[in-house]
């Protein structure tokens, strides 16, 4: 029996070759770091996180932890590694970077039906099954093979990294530690602002320099990921109603609502790095040190990491693959991850599992099934698989994915789904797994 390919040592990546593994089929894992590097990574583990820390919501009636619900329940990877590193979020989960990244590069290279093999692959195998999971950092070589090989222009936009701060750099005098109405405890570092601190940090804001574009870059940037300067463009009060909204949060020391609050997440287990949440960018670094200086309480902050800029890619789905996650082209090749047009960490390690399943049903020559579209899982494959190809973009987990129920009150309609998908997928398992 022919090994199984996974191009691609991301989230999905690892997903799709830790499902087939443990189903007893052999994988080779092919992942190009450290011989040839992107723009965003910093080592050579597998599964490095390059953005946020935190794979969102964990209640089940919020979309994301809905969805980490049901990816646990296939047997997740990702979620089983996020658990054993987490760091306080509040009713986020959160993980240290590195220790998250150690722990599945252990895991992936102690299977016995795994072998990773760290070089980058330009075209797909044209024998066996292969999983492409190359994710938004697919090299040059890679993307132009796929142009050709898919006969369909790849789509790019611009995702904009948070910058890192050293934590013993702030002065706490001036912030305080709470979550939005109490929830989760005292997960987030407060900085709040006055409404003529705010004017003067949004006026040096929009009128900082930038990182110029290349000539054939354009400016591209998916909503859920928008530079804090390209959002501040739209309008002086749109920072209030978005990363600075001050709503549900008190100031210990005035009694009162800031008019605008940055805030920060510790970045790794020990408390030693600050994530500025909600600041994505793409002003150069001495900008970035002399504009986000003029926060309260970050005057004198040193950068741990300084946000930054890189391009990520997608293919046209709706045009191309099946809701099984196969190239309508040639079925023995699958798309995961965020290259299929699914944006954020537990929506593209979710596919990966999916396209792990599916393949090893495909080995087995059985039939294979989509998840229901009911659950979370299902509904962002009926997404990428057929939404309006000529209008396709990025899109994370919400529950407008699902079908529309109609009972009274958000939450009542979001704990009814929630409830639902996790009953239907448990069925789906139960009948398609086994």
């Amino acid at each position: 029996m022919e090994n199984v390919s996974v191009i691609g040592g991301g989230l999905a990546g690892v997903e799709a070759a830790w499902q087939l593994a443990n189903k007893g089929f052999k994988v080779n894992l092919y992942e190009m770091r450290p011989k040839k590097k992107t723009p965003a990574h910093k080592t050579d583990f597998l599964a490095e996180l390059v953005c946020s820390n935190t794979l969102g919501g964990i209640e089940e009636t919020t979309p994301r932890g809905l969805l980490k619900k049901e990816m646990e329940t296939l047997g997740s990877l990702v979620i089983e590694a996020a658990k054993n590193t987490s760091v306080p979020a509040g009713g986020a989960l959160a993980v240290d970077r590195e220790k998250f990244a150690q722990y599945i590069t252990k895991k992936i290279e102690n299977h016995p039906n795994i072998t990773v093999v760290r070089q980058e692959i330009t075209s797909i195998p044209e024998n066996g099954i292969t999983i492409v999971a190359t994710g938004p950092l697919t090299s040059d070589r890679f993307s132009s093979y796929l142009t050709d090989f898919l006969g369909e222009e790849s789509l790019s936009f611009y995702d904009a990294i948070a910058p890192i701060i050293y934590a013993d750099t702030v002065d706490y005098s001036k912030c305080f530690w709470a979550s939005r109405y109490g929830k989760g405890g005292n997960d987030y570092l407060n900085c709040p602002m006055t409404e003529e601190e705010y004017s003067r940090f949004y006026k040096a804001l929009i009128n900082a320099e930038k990182v110029p574009l290349k000539e054939f870059e354009k400016e591209a940037y998916f909503e859920g990921c928008m530079p804090i300067e390209e959002m501040a463009r739209r309008g002086k009060e749109t920072l209030l109603f978005g990363p600075l909204k001050p709503v549900g949060l008190i100031d210990p020391k005035t009694g009162k609502r800031p008019f605008a609050v940055v805030q920060l997440r510790k970045e790794n287990s020990e408390g030693t790095l600050l994530n500025m949440v909600g600041f994505q960018t793409k002003l150069t670094y001495p900008e970035q040190k002399r504009v986000f200086r003029l926060i309260p309480g970050l005057e004198n902050v040193e950068f741990a990491r300084y946000g930054s800029i890189h391009r990520n890619t997608f293919i046209n789905s709706p045009k191309l693959l099946l809701p099984t996650l196969q190239l309508k082209k040639n079925p023995t090749v699958f798309f995961a991850g965020q290259i299929t047009g699914v944006e954020g960490y537990p929506e593209s390690a979710a596919t990966g599992i999916i396209a792990g399943i599916n393949a090893a049903k495909l080995m087995k020559g059985e039939e294979i099934k989509p998840p229901p579209e009911t659950t979370m899982i299902g509904g962002l494959l009926k997404y990428i698989c057929e939404a309006d190809p000529d209008q396709f973009q990025p899109m994370n987990a919400n529950f407008g994915l699902l079908p529309a129920v109609k009972i009274k009150g958000k939450r009542n309609r979001r704990k009814f789904q929630a409830e639902r998908a996790l009953k239907e997928l448990e069925k789906w398992k139960e009948n398609y797994l086994g």
